[in-house]
């Protein structure tokens, strides 16, 4: 199956009104970075066993990790999970800058280091999501 035919599915499987809003944040996604490469990721390991919630990648970097080893990953990734949805912010150095930045103008929403988590979009400034998702795909070709 083409990753553009597991989004669709992943993105039909939601329900409403997550669906609504995970299709809104998917064209605002292909909006801002039009060519970017697509992930899907299903959420299990090399076992099969689930390790974590499906997600949907946007754009490519590669992570560095402590040993020198490296993985190609996302830029942006979003996801569902059972509260609401989650938009990920990958390669992001300073730890306390989504935070710090978007934090007291995004509205209701739950941030870390690399992670901007709210219930739906009606919760938050979608124009401020935006900013951070355009921030983290500069962040990268820096």
């Amino acid at each position: 199956m083409k990753v553009e035919e597991q989004i669709k599915n992943y993105i039909a499987s939601q329900p409403e009104p997550k669906r609504i809003d995970m299709q809104a944040l998917h064209q605002r996604i292909l909006q801002i970075k039009p060519a970017s490469k697509l992930w899907f990721l299903d959420g299990k390991n090399e076992e099969g066993k689930i390790v974590s919630n499906p997600n949907i990648g946007y754009g490519h970097y590669t992570m560095k990790y402590t040993d020198g080893k490296t993985r190609d990953f996302y830029q942006i990734g979003l996801s569902a999970n059972t509260t609401g949805i989650s938009v990920y912010i990958m390669g992001i150095d300073d730890k306390k800058y989504l935070s710090e930045t978007y934090g007291k103008k995004i509205g209701k929403a739950s941030i870390t280091g690399y992670c901007i988590k709210f219930k739906a979009l009606k919760d938050i400034n979608p124009d401020i999501l935006e900013e951070a998702i355009r921030y983290g795909f500069e962040a990268q070709n820096k």
